[in-house]
């Protein structure tokens, strides 16, 4: 078993009946014991200022809280990316994007640190049971993706899946540009 994690899994176009149908999924841990992962394409109409009962810029609170999976819904993380070494650095995803699930921390922050850094807010997760993650990886389920900081705060997450499918050459540029209802092509 080859670690996954910091890469980026994307619907292979065989998970058409699931959650997971176009999703682009951080995987943040993947070991012997299983993997967790977090859905970056799924933005919701749920702001994190409605979600956290203390005061935060509204630089933050308006930020919207995206589907992370359906794993444990109400269970909020966050994910990062400050150009400062920080608190969080004991939680390296991949270089410069750290994974946290103490919120309280950002409430009341050292210096400008919610001025220069990047937030993306998850409710839930995905989540894989030991050796679930690697099956489904030989059964064609998922595609892999090098993960950066571009990709993982990409400002249009809706186009994310179609946006690095095309990026993979011409074989999935006919998966990119199916239409999400193929009756109405």
């Amino acid at each position: 078993m080859k670690s996954l994690k910091g890469q980026l899994i994307l619907d292979s176009g065989k998970l058409v009946d699931t959650e997971f149908r176009r999703a682009v999924v951080l995987i943040c841990k993947h070991n012997s014991q299983g993997a967790f992962g977090l859905v970056i394409n799924r933005p919701s109409d749920y702001q994190v200022g409605r979600a956290l009962d203390d005061p935060l810029p509204d630089s933050v609170g308006r930020l919207p809280i995206y589907l992370g999976g359906p794993v444990q819904p109400q269970a909020l993380s966050c994910l990062i990316h400050d150009t400062v070494e920080n608190d969080f650095a004991q939680a390296n995803v991949i270089p410069g994007v750290h994974l946290s699930h103490d919120l309280d921390a950002l409430v009341e922050p050292i210096g400008d640190f919610l001025a220069r850094a990047q937030f993306k807010f998850f409710a839930g997760y995905a989540g894989w049971s030991a050796g679930q993650l690697d099956k489904e990886m030989k059964q064609g389920a998922w595609l892999t993706h090098p993960a950066s900081i571009e990709l993982v705060f990409y400002p249009k997450p809706e186009e994310l899946w179609k946006t690095i499918l095309l990026t993979k050459g011409p074989l999935f540029r006919l998966l990119a540009e199916t239409p999400e209802d193929v009756s109405k092509n």
